[in-house]
């Protein structure tokens, strides 16, 4: 990886706006004008003196010249700052479109460049890490649940399914909009029509609907909560499992990973909206009994039960049930998948 050209420290005071530089180096002195009003002129037959005449004092330069000697070094002057102004070069590597709005010339040196080809941004991570940059982490929570207030229509037809959206009580602190942002996605993702009530879904007894209730409402058949990432590990069994940050779902809990919520994962290279929807969907979709599932093809959309977190990597996943047996063999076909955050993602 290129290292950017070295630029010489400054400090806060040192500091120049957007776009601004120094003069060009190279570029000529504004043309001075010279100008000596002391020199004594010459004097042209002179009157001679005679003795029935008094001798007049001579005349000094100002009123030998009145008006005259102060107007023509200012117009001297004027004539050198027009000059100055006309033939003054534009900057040749400033674009159009700064010439005419007036901006000022670009660095002779960029101040940050593009990668090389060939080269990627960042440390070499592996798929499965948790992106070492991004939201602040909510690392530990009260372990106490609470259910956040909103409800929804029924969506979808067939089996109804009710869910609830919760947070873990104390994680809020790291991000005083998280309970409005959260409910709001987790609604609006299993209301999209590109997740489980998609009438495409239909297996055998036919589809599902779902509805979100509150605390007020009928009891849930599954809780959507967002949980610290030490409650996480605890719940997704970290420690005897696979050792990379995850969401996952027990029973009627779906426990969705903060670390995960405001860092995302390698695959979705930084896209975290997306990564939330599929959080969201992947572990609902196990609420429907749906099991993990490889990249069919190479180079298609993932499926959505597809371990994204860790990987669109059949191969990778193939390593990693070696550590801890996910439920599903994987083979290591070196098929390749993009990620995906739908069950029935527009073709």
């Amino acid at each position: 990886m290129t290292s950017p050209p070295q630029r010489p420290r400054t400090t806060a005071n040192d500091r120049r706006p957007a776009g601004r530089t120094k003069a060009r180096a190279g570029a000529g002195e504004p043309l001075a004008a010279s100008w000596n009003p002391t020199a004594e002129p010459e004097v042209v037959g002179e009157a001679e003196d005679f003795e029935d005449e008094p001798r007049r004092p001579r005349a000094g330069v100002a009123s030998r010249y009145g008006w005259r000697i102060y107007a023509v070094p200012l117009l001297v002057v004027i004539s050198a700052l027009a000059v100055f102004q006309t033939v003054r070069p534009t900057d040749g590597d400033a674009s159009t479109e700064q010439q005419a709005a007036g901006g000022s010339a670009t660095p002779e040196q960029p101040l940050v460049t593009e990668a090389a080809p060939g080269q990627e941004y960042g440390p070499e991570l592996f798929s499965a890490d948790l992106p070492p940059e991004g939201g602040a982490i909510p690392e530990t929570g009260a372990r106490t649940f609470r259910v956040l207030p909103g409800t929804s229509e029924v969506v979808g037809t067939g089996q109804l399914y009710r869910y609830t959206v919760e947070m873990e009580v104390g994680i809020e602190k790291a991000d005083p909009n998280a309970e409005v942002e959260f409910g709001h996605l987790v609604q609006s993702t299993l209301s999209d029509p590109r997740s489980w009530t998609n009438p495409q879904g239909a297996t055998g007894s036919g589809t599902i609907s779902l509805q979100r209730v509150d605390a007020s409402g009928p009891s849930p058949d599954f809780r959507v909560i967002l949980v610290s990432q030490q409650t996480a590990r605890e719940a997704c069994d970290y420690s005897n499992g696979v050792p990379y940050d995850s969401s996952c779902r027990k029973g009627e809990m779906v426990y969705l990973n903060a670390a995960r919520w405001v860092r995302g994962a390698v695959s979705f290279e930084g896209d975290l909206g997306s990564y939330r929807r599929y959080a969201i969907n992947h572990e609902v979709g196990h609420v429907f009994g749906n099991k993990h599932v490889g990249c069919p093809a190479q180079g298609g959309l993932a499926p959505v039960m597809m371990q994204q977190t860790f990987s669109v990597s059949n191969n990778e996943l193939h390593e990693l049930n070696k550590i801890a047996d996910q439920g599903t063999k994987i083979p290591a076909d070196g098929f390749v998948c993009k990620p995906n955050a739908w069950p029935f993602p527009i073709p």
